[in-house]
């Protein structure tokens, strides 16, 4: 008959063996790190090693455990059962690691490998019980129970293991501390609730012999031994590898950062051992020079030489060859791309060393295609003007100074040529700085394509100044004959928002040596004629000569002068009548400019408004002008008349400045000269656009002043535009008149003039008559209102006033 027994629990034993399982938790949780991280075959002998450790504590808990528990009677063990118990174990603790090693672990997979590890546990528990050389019998429920317990412990034992596997923070020991306490308990709870389950019975019958048997206080002594030895050295082993593998870790890291750096390196380098066979390329090396790495690969360097332009190899080889000198060499070269571009490279040669010896070295490439053409051009904008792209001062100046040197030596000649634009500051005040600028790249290519077949260099100085050196011989032909083809080109039309535009240019040269031996006596001599031909009339060419020297000084004079002229009260106005050719009536006066020179004597306008005009200070001139004739003909109109108008000259300055109506209205009303008694004279050439123009005429009109085309038929205006514009009356240009007796051309012009003005119902006035001829030929072609020396010549005010207006006033009075 069997009788059940009782047992007590050892509390030394049980307390040991839930201290074994949190020693194997604590080495599971270091070799699943192991485990993670290691390759290949390393990885399988750190998950035998691991499984080994790992399910010898595991077991050897279990075992100890169960020696915890003490009958009443002597248990022995069967040492095939007890073996097979720890196969079990270290099968459980290979699912887990295996399982930990994978880079993503969720919830079905934690599931499988939690069951799978569990019935490991399971089977290896009640194994080892069946090693008990007793009989037992188990309540299933609490078996169930073990079970589930198992199962829940092996996945809070699985994902502890996968959580913390990789953690190298300084608080890494603590976390896994205290995950090897909670999985111990698990373990520990799955065990003795798995005792609780087992009933144990002395039986009558005779006890089968077991061959492979052993005591349990020897067997127990020994697993404690043998656990405590093996997680020793487990633990031991893994101390000693985490050093290693805080170094390795280090390695890596830095191989990282130096890889990271290689790979993505923006300029591309070329590694190469002593031998000159390239071991290593970056991906840049591909994406500047396309090169490819599989084609160079172990590849000697010299098979780059292909790819570098001809005439860069033999300088690049000798770089290459000092390039496993312990020195940085730096050089630059350029190789041909694949694609057929250039690509311009900075080359720096940087030697490997390794204890003081050189083991290779790199070859850093950067392509610097884009940044020397950026130099290029900052180099060449430094030298070029930007508008015209021609050369600038600084390159002219230059040139010349190498031509002064050149000259020099071989005893030849050269000209520099000044070129001024005549009337530019009209055409760029009246369109605008953007039409100015299109205007000066057509003036600009019309010299550069008069220049072709010459040996010149054609520089824009600045504004509308133009300067030429031009190869020319003792005789001055060439540059004579490239002056008056520039002359030419220019004279013809440009086209300019939509109207033709005509303008002159004034030319001056010097020549080396005769004039000069030095860049800025040559520039300046060249000016000097060159602002000789402006005052002769413009359109011109002429080369220096020292008189013009003596007239520059005299202009310098005047200009000093003229400043001081109008504080002085030294401008008077003078009067020319204007008649009426059928009746002699005086039908009005034109106002023009004197200047009465403390030294000099009345000066005429021909001989200080051109430097006016240069200077800017034909404005404040002009101002004074306007205002001292409203005053005066308001004056004559206040003694007794005649009242008549007054006619005065705008300059260029007065028409284009801002608010011209404001300020013509301000003198009006400061003089107290009634609008329509003011006749403003302006000339074809402000009119160059018109749209600006017409605006300007119709604001003048509509304060009653009245509009006179002065010079009519020597501008350059659209006769198109005539019929829009507001203008009342035309005025023939005494460049017609002079020769109106004897030329006829002339006469056709007068009289084509006459009838447009008549056609257009304008007035018509000719000044300039100076003969009864001129006059009779006029007054056929029905133009009755006259100006110039056959009536009178220009006079004082007080003139006008005794010979006109006096014995007008008295005729007047004799017949009141």
């Amino acid at each position: 008959m069997d009788h059940q027994i009782h047992g007590t629990y050892d509390s030394y034993l049980v307390i040991l063996s839930y201290l074994i399982a949190v020693a194997a938790s604590f080495s599971a949780l270091n070799l699943a790190a192991r485990v993670s991280t290691s390759k290949g075959k390393h990885q399988l002998l750190w998950l035998i090693f691991g499984a080994t450790t790992m399910g010898v504590g595991i077991w050897s808990m279990h075992f100890v455990g169960m020696l915890a528990l003490t009958l009443p009677i002597k248990v022995l063990y069967d040492m095939e059962y007890v073996i097979l118990s720890v196969v079990f174990a270290i099968f459980v603790s290979s699912i887990a690691l295996f399982t930990v090693t994978k880079s993503n672990l969720n919830a079905r997979q934690l599931g499988i490998a939690g069951i799978l590890m569990a019935a490991g546990i399971s089977g290896m528990h009640y194994v080892g019980m069946a090693a008990m050389i007793i009989e037992i019998t188990y309540d299933p429920w609490i078996v169930i129970l073990s079970v589930i317990i198992a199962a829940t412990a092996s996945a809070a034992a699985l994902w502890l293991l996968f959580y913390f596997r990789r953690d190298q923070s300084k608080y890494a020991y603590v976390y896994k501390l205290a995950s090897s306490l909670i999985m111990g308990a698990a373990i520990a709870g799955m065990h003795y609730t798995g005792m609780v389950a087992a009933h144990f019975y002395v039986t009558e019958m005779p006890t089968t012999e077991v061959e492979t048997q052993i005591e349990s206080e020897t067997l127990a002594y020994i697993i404690v031994l043998a656990t405590f030895l093996l997680i020793g050295i487990t633990l031991f082993g893994l101390f000693i590898n985490k050093r290693l593998s805080q170094k390795d870790t280090v390695i890596q890291e830095n191989e990282s950062w130096y890889r990271s750096l290689y790979k993505n390196n923006e300029y591309g380098i070329i590694s190469l051992d002593t031998g000159g066979c390239i071991i290593k390329m970056n991906p840049a090396v591909t994406k500047i020079g396309g090169l490819l790495e599989e084609e160079f690969i172990n590849q000697h360097v010299s098979k780059i030489r292909m790819h570098i332009v001809e005439e860069k190899r033999d300088i690049t080889i000798d770089s290459f060859a000092q390039s496993f000198q312990p020195i940085r060499n730096n050089f630059e070269t350029t190789i041909l791309h694949p694609n057929g571009n250039r690509v311009e490279l900075s080359v720096l040669n940087v030697p490997v060393e390794i204890e003081g010896e050189v083991v290779g070295n790199h070859i850093i490439v950067k392509d610097i295609t884009e940044e020397n053409r950026a130099k290029e051009k900052i180099k060449y904008l430094a030298y070029h003007d930007e508008l015209t792209d021609l050369p600038n001062r600084r390159k002219f100046n230059q040139v010349l100074h190498q031509s002064i040197e050149k000259s020099s030596q071989d005893s030849s000649s050269f000209a520099v040529i000044v070129i001024d634009i005549d009337r530019f500051k009209m055409i760029n005040d009246s369109l605008g700085h953007s039409y100015g600028d299109i205007f000066l790249q057509g003036v600009s290519n019309r010299i550069v394509e008069s220049a072709e077949g010459y040996h010149a260099t054609i520089a824009r100085m600045g504004g509308d100044e133009f300067t030429i050196l031009c190869e020319t011989g003792a005789d001055r032909k060439e540059a004579a004959s490239l002056a008056d083809k520039i002359i030419e080109a220019l004279k013809q039309p440009f086209s300019l928002k939509d109207s033709e535009f005509y303008i002159s240019a004034s030319i001056g040269t010097a020549i080396f040596p005769d004039h000069g031996t030095d860049g800025v006596a040559l520039l300046k001599k060249a000016d000097t004629a060159m602002y000789e031909v402006k005052k002769q009339g413009k359109n011109g060419h002429l080369f220096y000569t020292p008189d013009f020297d003596v007239q520059l000084l005299k202009n310098i004079e005047i200009e000093s002068d003229l400043r001081k002229a109008i504080e002085r009260n030294e401008l008077v106005v003078y009067y020319q009548p204007q008649f009426h050719a059928e009746s002699n009536r005086m039908i009005g006066v034109e106002a023009l400019v004197r200047w009465n020179h403390p030294t000099k004597g009345m000066l005429s306008p021909g001989v200080f408004i051109p430097i006016a005009e240069e200077t800017g200070m034909i404005y404040e001139i002009g101002t004074w002008v306007l205002r001292e004739a409203c005053r005066q003909m308001k004056q004559w109109h206040d003694k007794g008349g005649p009242l008549i108008p007054v006619s005065v000259n705008l300059s260029s300055h007065q028409f284009h400045q801002r608010n011209l109506v404001k300020y013509i209205k301000n003198i009006l009303e400061e003089t107290k000269l009634a609008p329509h008694f003011l006749e403003l004279e302006i000339t074809e050439s402000m009119m160059m656009d018109p749209a600006v123009s017409i605006s300007i005429l119709h604001e003048l009109n509509k304060i009653g002043t009245r509009i006179s085309l002065d010079d009519f038929g020597t501008g350059y205006s659209s006769l198109g535009y005539l019929k829009k514009f507001p203008i009342h009356k035309l005025k023939i240009d005494r460049s017609f008149i002079t020769d109106l007796s004897r030329n006829d051309n002339d006469k056709a012009i007068v009289a084509t003039i006459i009838s447009m003005a008549q056609h257009l119902k304008l007035d018509v006035i000719a000044e300039g008559i100076e003969t009864k001829d001129q006059l009779d030929i006029l007054t056929e072609n029905h133009c009755k209102k006259i100006q110039g020396y056959y009536y009178s010549r220009p006079l004082s005010a007080n003139e006008v006033e005794q010979v006109f207006f006096v014995p007008t006033r008295r005729h007047l009075s004799k017949e009141a």
